[in-house]
């Protein structure tokens, strides 16, 4: 059976058509997209929060959107093991709803950033990284203002000690440099899970990394562990 995908749409979103590709594409999933209006997901596999601009990052990144009607239903698909992946600013909604810990906040260098990034896989607890070994590195696109995540000592002690910490920034050998981070990112965070492991953001774009066409086909090992897990 296909894997069934939604594809929340927020104001300002930009990403969207992109994610419903790629699981199109990578999985061959039968794909929604679901106006944050709504209340109801319907029975998906997998809910996709993607990148953009939502409600125009006013207030902060992903502040207005986790009151959208929508997140109501997330968070209960969530709570049920219900897979769910935020890229970019999915990922600022994730953390702004408390769906994950910390906080993504202005980039270290006061500046947007955009170009292709190294990541280290540290985690194979998530349903996304679950066929991708520890230790392998990872070529995607990134483009944010609000992408530097910041923790408490607590926080990043626990994650790291839960193998919460599923993606780090490295350079091209897969060494952790600190000008292989791209936004101050506390400890080379890229991407974090959950306690239970079925939620998961990252600020890189593996939806715009499935084909050769567009530099690395990287990203769709994300999408292809999510579809063989479900095996």
């Amino acid at each position: 059976m296909k894997p069934r995908v939604v594809v929340v749409v927020f104001p300002g979103s930009n990403c969207d058509r992109d994610a419903a590709h790629a699981a199109e594409l990578v999985m061959g999933a039968e794909t929604r997209l679901l106006w944050h209006g709504e209340t109801s997901l319907g029975d998906p596999d997998l809910v996709v929060l993607p990148g953009g601009f939502s409600y125009g990052d006013y207030l902060r990144c992903g502040a207005m959107a986790r009151f959208s009607p929508v997140m109501q239903s997330v968070r209960a698909f969530a709570e049920r093991g219900g897979a769910v992946l935020g890229i970019c600013n999915g990922f600022q909604v994730l953390c702004e709803a408390g769906l994950l810990p910390g906080a993504l906040v202005q980039n270290g260098g006061l500046r947007f950033v955009c170009g292709d990034v190294h990541l280290r896989v540290e985690s194979e607890r998530t349903p996304f990284t679950r066929r991708i070994p520890a230790g392998t590195r990872l070529r995607m696109p990134i483009a944010h203002g609000d992408g530097n995540w910041v923790a408490d000592p607590e926080t990043l002690a626990r994650l790291e000690a839960s193998g919460q910490i599923v993606f780090r920034y490295v350079d091209e050998s897969g060494s952790r440099t600190p000008e292989a981070n791209p936004n101050g990112s506390l400890d080379d965070v890229a991407g974090i899970c959950n306690e239970a492991g079925n939620v998961l953001g990252l600020m890189p774009h593996p939806e715009r990394a499935v084909e050769a066409l567009l530099g690395s086909e990287d990203g769709a090992e994300v999408f292809r562990s999510f579809a063989a897990s479900r095996a």
